[in-house]
């Protein structure tokens, strides 16, 4: 891969990342500190909603998220041609 190349790679990981990482920071620090008293007026099996973001929601949130990104990297490792593996060479 030449460098204009290598260069478009990493410019849309980093953007990947910077959306993903808002979206976290926004569910866990927004959802479970800044709009608790809001959130808490709606509840989720009788917890409040505010209390579960902060517990469970960004969590849940973070897992999805690392999953996105994966599933997403696998498409831009797919789109620019890199591959795990040499091809040719076994490794065990």
């Amino acid at each position: 891969m030449d460098a204009e190349a290598r260069q478009a790679y990493w410019k849309r990981n980093l953007r990947l990342m910077a959306v993903l990482l808002t979206i976290w920071a926004l569910v866990s620090y927004g959802a479970g500190i800044l709009f608790v008293e809001q959130l808490n007026n709606f509840s989720i099996m009788q917890i409040p909603l505010g209390f579960w973001f902060a517990q469970q929601g960004s969590i849940i949130t973070f897992l999805i998220l690392i999953a996105v990104y994966v599933w997403r990297m696998d498409k831009l490792d797919k789109e620019f041609g890199i591959t795990e593996y040499e091809e040719g060479v076994h490794h065990s």
